[in-house]
């Protein structure tokens, strides 16, 4: 048993998301979006090395001593995966650990929207789920994929870096690929998927502009493709995939995106104040025809309003999801008012002043 393993089955007890190691501070848990210093000493650099070490493989420390920085995923057996970083800081060496769970919760145990497990049944487009970093989105895309491994009898590859959920094969066959160990890159390993017989195609990120065209392409091609990126709105989340091509190529983009485009999903996570835990709020965006018609024609800031008014289809905006689960009692209204989009919306229900003075009106 590695020394590191310590930490994380006490991580695991304390239902801790994340575990943070530096050289010069003792360990730190991420609780319920809080940190919080555990009782041990101070972490030195060599020795904190030497503990990094012996649970990475060659070929990432090798990668680590010439850049400062690696991804790589571990496992404990019974316990769970981590999503490993390593990186240099000015007293050392530094470490974050993620901790992804052994067993994937279904869509049902999640609560989540009976739109997002139909999804998971269309026979090609692209899907994404976006939010903030820590909001949740690789638990909510392991569910959808999850209903689509018990449900369809298809071909499923996965590309991650690194690989955090892990499925069995149930209905479907799975094929999980880590960038850096199984392939060279995110748009390397979607261009050899086009080749591999896949029914649906799950990135990780969705991070840069080769990855992002790959990813179209294959929605356009007859495939299910799903992906996150990091974008804190449906419509914003639009502009961002348009945005990242010259803008020559733009008009033509909106095109394709509009016809490719099934959903975003965008997704923000709440602290509970009815029981220990978290909880998350959903914009959910539908590509209706008419939303299409508002991206090809470069109106992404009327899409809030096609959801307002979409909700037959499963629509919903993010601010109607916080005001619901502000009303069932599930999360502050202090919380509530600064993770909004609408503030003045929520600004008689706020005990405090808000966080961010810059947002207010």
């Amino acid at each position: 048993m590695a020394r590191i393993d310590a930490f994380f089955k006490l991580m695991h007890e304390q239902g801790a998301s994340d575990l943070h190691l530096a050289s010069g501070s003792p360990p730190i848990f991420r609780i319920r979006g809080g940190l919080q210093r555990i009782k041990y000493k101070i972490l030195e650099n060599d020795e904190l090395k030497a503990m990094l070490y012996e649970i990475a493989p060659e070929n990432k420390i090798k990668v680590f001593e010439e850049t400062g920085d690696i991804d790589f995923g571990y496992e404990i057996p019974g316990l769970a995966r981590y999503r490993s970083n390593f990186f240099m800081q000015k007293n050392g060496i530094g470490a974050v650990f993620r901790e992804i769970p052994s067993k994937i919760l279904s869509a049902e145990q999640l609560g989540l929207p009976d739109i997002m497990t139909k999804l998971s049944m269309l026979p090609r487009g692209l899907v994404l789920v976006t939010g903030p970093t820590g909001s949740g989105k690789s638990t909510t895309l392991a569910a959808i994929m999850d209903h689509a491994n018990r449900n369809r009898k298809d071909h499923i590859i996965t590309v991650e870096d690194p690989i955090e959920f892990v499925h069995e094969n149930k209905g479907c066959l799975v094929n999980h690929r880590e960038v850096g160990s199984h392939t060279k890159s995110f748009s390397a390993a979607l261009r050899g998927a086009l080749r591999e017989d896949p029914d649906i195609i799950l990135v990780g990120e969705l991070r840069d502009l080769e990855t992002i065209t790959l990813a179209i392409e294959a929605a356009m091609t007859g495939h299910l493709v799903m992906g996150t990126l990091h974008t804190i709105s449906a419509a914003k989340t639009v502009d961002r995939m348009i945005e990242i091509f010259p803008t020559h190529q733009q008009p033509q983009v909106r095109a394709t995106l509009a016809d490719a485009l099934r959903a975003v999903i965008s997704q923000t996570m709440f602290k509970r104040i009815d029981i220990k835990g978290r909880c998350v709020a959903f914009e959910i965006l539908i590509a209706t025809p008419a939303v299409r018609n508002l991206i090809r024609e470069g109106k992404t800031y009327q899409i809030p309003s096609s959801m307002q008014t979409g909700k037959k289809f499963g629509m919903q905006t993010l601010d109607d999801a916080i005001m619901e689960l502000m009303q069932k009692g599930r999360i502050h209204p202090d919380e509530a008012y600064n993770k909004c989009v609408d503030k003045a919306k929520f600004k008689p229900f706020a005990k405090s002043a808000p966080l961010d003075f810059t947002e207010v009106g």
